[in-house]
């Protein structure tokens, strides 16, 4: 096992990274537990992890009970964050009770939500079961769930008590799943390491193959690199939004194909390529620096085309994004492998000329 811990000015908390750590979840996890919890999860993890986990927790004493949400993107929203609240009281959960998030980055984002506004409150711990979530969404106190015109617009920062990261879980992995988690892992490269970038370029088919120590390594990397950023700048005024490279295409491409039809790690692939295309606009890399994003891209079998539609659409879309400042779109892109930079586009031609291969 290898630990890290996550310094921010709310609080501090460890993240566990290992395999067969669901076995001692409860030893682990004591110091950071209420004598209740609440385990979420949602119907595709239920069966694999649930009985494991709440059994570990009842033989150390700790009352618990579950709430089972639908899975998929597409039930990220009030309706299923309802249903947390409604299990929840029903249960006579008190602002002490320990929220669990058992899944991977829709659960954890909506549970860190829950834990942020129950009761003005309540704690919470990440078990985060994808390779998305494991080394991106499950650290950092980034909650949330969506609108139907913009992606991840309704939220909290929020940080979790702890995070534990069993890889076992990626045994059952769909290799769609993993590949999604790939993109964030290749991101964490482009954006701030190009010694990790050139490290994925001879292993990334060990992680393909689910490797465990080069798995264990890569998630350990970009936890200490999100942890890193994380603690100078927590509430994303600055650096933070480094970490979202790729992401205002891709969820502009999340928004248009309707939540759930591209995987958000499939969205980030393409968006890094239009990216990388901003940047090359830009003269910040060039179309060499693109093709090696793109090699790892493929060779972790995400896309690397965008879907093609309007120019208005893409540009409706990337509106609603959050980095948006005083109507001026703000977008993360490269000033060389392994460095970004935050740029503002004013002028739309620019953006046009990026996704020209890609408009009908």
């Amino acid at each position: 096992m290898r630990t890290l811990n996550v310094n921010t000015p709310s609080h501090s908390y460890p993240i566990f990274i290992g395999e067969h750590l669901l076995d001692n979840a409860a030893d682990l996890l004591q110091p950071y537990l209420s004598k209740q919890a609440a385990i979420i999860t949602n119907e595709t993890i239920a069966p694999l992890y649930l009985d494991k986990l709440s059994a570990n927790l009842n033989h150390a004493g700790i009352r618990n009970f579950s709430i089972i949400l639908p899975d998929g993107e597409q039930y990220k929203d009030w309706q299923t964050l309802n249903l947390i609240f409604d299990g929840l009281m029903q249960n006579r959960a008190e602002r002490k009770t320990t929220l669990i998030a058992l899944g991977g980055g829709v659960i954890g984002d909506m549970v860190g939500f829950a834990a942020a506004t129950y009761q003005r409150g309540a704690p919470f711990i990440q078990i985060p079961t994808t390779l998305l979530s494991q080394v991106d969404s499950s650290v950092g106190g980034k909650t949330a769930i969506n609108h139907p015109l913009g992606k991840n617009m309704i939220g909290a920062f929020y940080q979790p008590q702890a995070v534990l990261a069993d890889l076992n879980t990626l045994s059952t992995l769909p290799a769609r799943e993993l590949s999604a988690g790939l993109a964030e892992v290749i991101k964490y490269g482009a954006l701030g390491d190009e010694h990790f970038l050139e490290w994925l370029e001879k292993n990334i088919h060990l992680l393909v193959a689910k490797d465990s120590p080069t798995l264990i390594e890569a998630v350990y990397h970009c936890c200490h690199m999100k942890a890193e950023i994380v603690s100078q700048d927590e509430t994303e005024q600055g650096i933070r939004a480094w970490l979202n490279l790729g992401h205002t295409f891709g969820h502009a491409i999340e928004a248009e194909q309707g939540y759930g039809n591209w995987l958000h790690g499939e969205a980030v692939a393409a968006g890094m390529i239009l990216a990388c295309r901003l940047s090359e606009e830009l003269g910040c890399i060039n179309a060499q620096d693109t093709q090696k994003i793109r090699n790892l891209l493929d060779a972790a079998h995400l896309p690397v085309e965008p879907p093609c539609f309007d120019f208005e659409r893409w540009i409706e879309h990337m509106k609603h994004d959050k980095k948006v400042s005083s109507g001026i779109m703000r977008f993360i892109g490269l000033d060389k492998l392994g460095k970004a930079n935050i740029t503002e586009i004013t002028d739309m031609e620019i953006l046009r000329r990026t996704l020209q291969p890609y408009l009908p």
